[in-house]
């Protein structure tokens, strides 16, 4: 038994891995979601309504779609129906931050529904976010190549979907090989100060939706404590599936509104691990 499992069943829950089918999101600002079912029902591709995201199918192919002209044309992104949950919880308006922006799934899935300012430190993974914005042909995001820490606008809306140790269905057993507690309490460290930054960022009354595809309560309930205890935000009830967060996990207590917060285990939600939460400034 591995550090992991005895941890999961502590929290009542289990190492379970599945097969999670291939998963697309609609770019609506080039096709609509029936047209392009349409299509790729035409090249014989299987494709099936995400019940619990918007535009978004399971599909299953017989050849590798990014080599269709769907894909090339920018018609849709790949990425995991999990991961197109934070920007429909955090419902933009007018101007958004992304602070971790790269690859590009959530800042082009913003751009549908508000301009959007992009922030990516790392130069390979900032080039991967523009070779998306590109594709997908969206003009309303401004991409920086910066440091997130560096930031000193305000913002009504900001995305903070954190660097995090990842999930055992994102790298399979060698997951729990490559993890510890002394690695997911450093990613814990820098994620407190990542969102004290974004929380400093917002304006009275912004809203700033935190995620990660972490399970470890230490860079997810434990960090939203830390923004509880040390800044004037509040969580606020999200409607998207998953099981509430944890108000007591390891012999700690944590605040009764931690509820409001979403645990995605993979097991149940046939998705890869995440969590979402929203928090409004005061």
């Amino acid at each position: 038994m591995n550090i992991f499992t005895k941890r999961y069943e502590e929290m009542g829950e289990k190492i379970s891995f599945i097969k999670i089918p291939r998963t697309i999101r609609v770019n609506t600002t080039k096709i609509s979601a029936t047209n392009l079912k349409e299509r790729l029902e035409k090249k014989g591709i299987e494709v099936e309504k995400v019940p619990f995201v918007k535009n978004a199918f399971y599909i299953r192919s017989y050849f590798n779609i990014v080599s269709s002209p769907e894909y090339l044309l920018g018609l849709f992104y790949i990425q995991d129906a999990a991961a197109q949950i934070p920007v429909d919880v955090l419902k933009p308006k007018g101007l958004v931050l992304d602070g971790f922006a790269a690859p590009g799934g959530k800042t082009t899935q913003l751009a549908e529904f508000c301009d959007v300012i992009a922030v990516e430190q790392k130069k390979e993974r900032f080039t991967a976010l523009e070779n998306n914005l590109e594709r997908l042909g969206i003009r309303n995001c401004i991409g920086y190549q910066m440091d997130f820490r560096s930031v000193n606008e305000k913002f009504d809306y900001i995305l903070v979907d954190a660097p995090c140790s990842g999930n055992f269905m994102l790298e399979g057993k060698q997951w729990f090989k490559k993890n510890s507690m002394r690695r997911i309490e450093e990613r814990a460290r820098l994620q407190k100060e990542l969102l004290s930054h974004a929380i400093n960022l917002l304006n009275k009354d912004g809203v700033l939706v935190y995620s990660t595809c972490s399970l470890e309560p230490e860079e997810d309930e434990f960090v939203l404590q830390y923004a509880l205890d040390n800044f004037n935000v509040k969580l606020e009830k999200i409607d998207c599936i998953g099981d509430p967060g944890f108000t007591a996990v390891f012999g700690k207590k944590l605040d009764k509104s931690m509820t409001f917060a979403r645990r995605l285990w993979p097991h149940k939600t046939g998705t890869i691990g995440f969590f979402i939460a929203r928090l409004r400034k005061c």
